[in-house]
């Protein structure tokens, strides 16, 4: 390679291209390693988890790709703060847990890319058990039951508090309201919640239940 092209490769810096490659594939084992911990920690993993999965593992990559960038230099560390406050993320996470394996990913990522392995050799394995057995521990407990989708279509007229309200205190164990919108040209309207059933409550039971509700138009369940 010529000795132009290096420099403006390097920037002038000793770089080993051995090194930054082994920390890129060893970031990748790792960041697998996060996604599955994140998997293995819920009682069912839907379609719906995987996106999220493959995030953790992309992004572990490329935060050990920005520490590789940043080095020992505070001035690329501050260059790198200041472009990288222009992204704004707008996705609304559903379940707390999943900022917690973000914020795994970013730290596993950032120690594989300094150089600090034993950071991550040790603390995988432990946030990992940690992570599961929480998981286990509060199914045994009942309380950690399969957080579901539940999707509602009233008509404009009704009111949803008065209508849901006296219902989900008998047949949901927690319920959150997560998106409001209209439709049919605002015929009707949308409501959009994360609930998490009573050990009784039966899906079928429950969507005919609701669809017996004066103004409840159409119902739709599904696993979170």
């Amino acid at each position: 390679m010529p000795d132009w092209l290096l420099n403006d490769l390097t920037n002038g810096a000793d770089v080993v291209w051995s090194v930054v490659a082994l920390r890129l594939v060893i970031s990748a084992v790792a960041g697998l390693a996060v996604a599955g911990t994140c998997m293995a920690s819920r009682r069912h993993a839907p379609v719906s988890v995987w996106p999220l999965a493959a995030t953790l593992v992309l992004l572990t990559i490329l935060v050990a790709m920005t520490a590789l960038v940043i080095g020992n230099s505070v001035a690329k560390a501050f260059s790198l703060v200041g472009a990288l406050s222009i992204v704004r993320f707008r996705t609304v996470v559903d379940d707390t847990r999943d900022t917690a394996f973000v914020i795994f990913a970013v730290v596993v990522g950032m120690a594989i890319g300094s150089g600090q392995f034993g950071i991550c050799l040790i603390g995988l394995p432990i946030v990992a058990l940690v992570a599961i057995g929480l998981a286990t521990n509060g199914t045994k407990l009942g309380t950690d039951s399969i957080e579901h989708r539940l999707e509602i279509r009233l008509a404009t007229g009704s009111d949803p508090v008065a209508l849901l309200t006296e219902f989900f205190q008998r047949e949901l164990s927690s319920h959150r309201l997560t998106q409001v919108v209209t439709a049919r040209q605002g015929l009707s309207l949308d409501l959009r919640y994360n609930v998490r059933l009573k050990p009784q409550t039966d899906p079928l039971a429950l969507v005919k239940s609701l669809q017996s509700l004066e103004g409840v138009q159409t119902v739709e369940v599904r696993e979170a």
